[in-house]
């Protein structure tokens, strides 16, 4: 369900203000619907002037109920409809001042979609619409915020790759956006081939966990196994995440 942010840190109410949270409380209740998010991936947004949390005299982090859910509601742009982040907090500066928000149309399987040309009104709150299946080159480079160039070189260390048929799927378009990210701190695609290659042998054991049921005759079971797939997907996700986080010695904080 899509709800309306209400703004910064500092325009919440007294309600919410007194039920502050962590950043990771916050990472665990984004979890439940963006499997994928990070607390780098908060941290950025937080950079970018996008969410303002308050901050304890020690320097913690503290979240708001309204934080949250302007966290969400950025989320939710960026993966159903692959807005850039200058759009997004145009649109959430629209919203604090009470204007309607106009926001892409998703388009039928396999066709694009301009994520900067914002076109038709958003209707009624509450009803969501459906995600955009593929995007175009075009709109990748401009979800990602980089250029050809980036693109082609992320390409040839088999970074990103396009869906068979033509375009960009959703998971190409968060891997070009994390891969974005890690450029800013100085990580070239060159660093990243490790993490590609152990993403490909963490897929190859899931696989042979879930390969039996898929062949399985029986419909009940093969759709148990794209199930199961998505859970071991997740389950692997967080663990990398935990093992890079206790190797490094990472509080969330």
């Amino acid at each position: 369900m899509l709800r309306t942010p209400t703004g910064g840190a500092g325009n919440g109410t007294a309600a919410s203000a007194r039920r502050l949270v962590s950043i990771g409380t916050v990472l665990t209740m984004l979890r439940e619907e963006f499997p994928e998010v990070t607390i780098s991936k908060i941290r950025f947004l937080e950079a970018e002037g996008l969410v303002e949390p308050r901050r304890t005299p020690s320097g913690y982090r503290k979240f708001s109920t309204d934080d949250v859910e302007r966290l969400a509601h950025i989320l939710r742009l960026q993966r159903d409809h692959y807005l850039p982040l200058k759009v997004i907090r145009e649109q959430l500066d629209a919203l604090v001042r009470g204007e309607q928000i106009r926001i892409p149309a998703p388009t039928a399987h396999g066709e694009s979609v301009d994520p900067t040309s914002p076109v038709v009104i958003y209707g009624e709150v509450g009803r969501e619409r459906p995600t955009v299946a593929r995007v175009g080159r075009a709109e990748l480079i401009a979800a990602a915020e980089v250029d050809e160039v980036q693109l082609v070189e992320w390409e040839s260390y088999g970074l990103i790759a396009e869906a068979p048929g033509g375009g960009f799927d959703a998971e190409a378009v968060t891997v070009a956006r994390l891969v974005a990210d890690l450029g800013r701190f100085g990580l070239e695609p060159r660093h990243l081939r490790a993490m590609k290659a152990a993403a490909d042998r963490e897929a190859g054991l899931v696989e042979q966990v879930v390969s039996p049921l898929r062949r399985h005759r029986n419909p009940q079971t093969r759709a148990h196994a794209e199930a199961t797939l998505k859970e071991l997907a997740g389950l692997s996700v967080r663990l990398h995440e935990a093992l890079v986080q206790t190797a490094l010695g990472v509080r969330l904080h």
